[in-house]
């Protein structure tokens, strides 16, 4: 990953990423008359950045325009993501960012951008096969302190350390090599992690997780990750759980359509993205308790795979009809609601690649998300997605969807109807808690086939931006 440094003053030999309000600004660089005037022009025609090879060396420029703030720093983040590619293309591994004006966000947009722009997977890379790394960038920037650069480096860490999970094979990343990752992250930063294995599982009664593991040969996990500062300024925890489905077939409901298992891997998202929020959240020592919750499986059709037709006891009691193999990320989710419930948690979030209704009513733009918390929380969470451009949309949730997934042998079935299969999904997660409930349906915005600027092909990330900006917001709060 990019190493974000500052420095006090800027190099003259080096590529140069500058970011300016005006392009009269250009005349504090060391830069030719003619330089300047054609970076002068190229800004002019509205292109997000403009570009200068002076004799091999590399000067690229954005200038922050007027207009709403969040659309300036996604603005300033897509140009850092450009400058970027130009850099790896060009086969550099250094450079700088000299900012020539006095706001420490956008400043700090335009290098997360070139950060997270620069994100490759490359374990599984050998000789030839390696790109040139862009490894360094040296901030020269008198707005932005060392603090708040420390702070954008550990979130995009944490952000790469999410891809990194999302992008992994099945054939490494089983559901106990997922619970271990956690551990290790936790090492990094200070936070206590449990992990259940098989057996405690069954002792807990979570025939939810038990019953999608059924087809698999490896054993399922559940994690459980705490961040407990002492000095938390929540008398009751934030509770984040995740869907860690390894690897989805869709078990005996194989999934239909075509290609549709290739990146199958993808589906444990919503738990890498917890693991990713509450490393950050450590690691920064923000003073909220969060708990992360992790029930972690793969989804296949061997062995005894439960069936379409069989009847779950859950953990919290309730019975589900099981109309669809396919529809499994629900049903262990529900287990790690059901378990949640002993924290009396002030705000339940989940968070899951969960349905493709969802992908289909708002496309990769952004994410779904719907509940029983109150307006304030669902707000907060909005404001939070619009700061760092992981935007939300709610959607209704009315008593009517919870009449779609009544079943007429058990308590409730795994499946509504062919309409609103995002809210339906939605309404089974909140029969499993008591408390104010936020659901994230990342379906869309999880894993992209081809490259979204910053968001690069492959596993984005998604969630652990948002839940780390709310998370520090909750952490400000009287």
């Amino acid at each position: 990953m990019l190493t974000l440094a500052k420095a006090s003053r800027s190099s003259a030999g080096k590529d140069t990423l500058v970011i300016l309000a005006d392009t009269a600004q250009l005349r504090h660089l060391d830069l030719e008359r003619s330089d300047r005037q054609y970076l002068i022009e190229q800004l002019g025609t509205d292109a997000p950045i403009a570009v200068c090879d002076i004799s091999g060396r590399l000067v690229m420029v954005h200038q922050v325009k007027k207009g709403a703030a969040v659309v300036q720093l996604e603005k300033a983040r897509r140009a850092g993501n450009e400058m970027a590619q130009r850099l790896m293309g060009a086969k550099r591994e250094e450079a700088q960012l000299v900012s020539l004006h006095e706001d420490a966000h956008t400043t700090l947009a335009l290098a997360e951008g070139a950060t997270l722009g620069s994100y490759t997977f490359r374990k599984y890379k050998t000789g030839n096969g390696k790109e040139t790394e862009l490894r360094k960038l040296a901030v020269v920037a008198s707005e932005v302190s060392a603090k708040a650069l420390d702070e954008l480096a550990d979130i995009c860490e944490a952000t790469c350390v999410a891809r990194d999970l999302v992008n992994e094979p099945v054939s490494f990343l089983n559901a106990k090599q997922l619970s271990a990752e956690v551990r290790n992250l936790s090492r990094n930063a200070g936070f206590k992690v449990q992990v259940f294995d098989k057996a405690q599982i069954e002792a807990l009664g979570m025939g939810g997780l038990l019953a999608v593991n059924k087809g698999s040969v490896d054993p399922p996990t559940f994690t459980v990750a705490e961040w407990k500062p002492k000095n938390a300024v929540n008398k009751k925890p934030i509770v984040l759980v995740g869907k860690g489905v390894v690897y989805d077939t869709g078990g005996l409901s194989l999934k239909p359509t075509p290609n549709s298992m290739d990146y199958m891997k993808c589906d444990m998202a919503g738990a890498a993205a917890v693991a990713g929020a509450i490393y950050a959240v450590a690691k920064r020592e923000l003073p909220v308790h969060v708990i992360a919750l992790i029930p972690a499986t793969d989804n296949r059709p061997g062995g005894n795979a439960y069936a379409p037709g069989d009847v779950i006891r859950m953990h919290s009691g309730l019975t589900v009809e099981m109309l669809n193999a396919d529809a499994e990320g629900r049903i262990i989710l529900a287990d790690a609601l059901s378990y949640g419930e002993r924290y009396d948690a002030e705000l339940v979030m989940t968070i899951a690649t969960l349905t493709g209704a969802a992908a289909r009513a708002i496309g990769n733009y952004g994410s779904v998300n719907m509940g029983t918390a109150d307006e304030k929380q669902f707000q907060q969470l909005h404001n939070a997605g619009e700061q760092v451009y992981e935007r939300l949309a709610r959607m209704p949730f009315w008593e009517e969807y919870g009449e779609e997934i009544k079943s007429d042998i058990a308590d409730i079935k795994n499946l509504g109807s062919d309409l609103a299969g995002q809210i339906t999904a939605g309404k089974f997660l909140a029969r499993f808690t008591t408390k104010p409930f936020i659901h994230l349906d990342i379906a869309a915005t999880a894993y992209l086939h081809k490259r979204d600027h910053y968001r690069v092909k492959g596993g984005t990330g998604v969630g652990v931006r948002l839940f780390y900006e709310f998370i520090k917001r909750r952490a400000h709060e009287k």
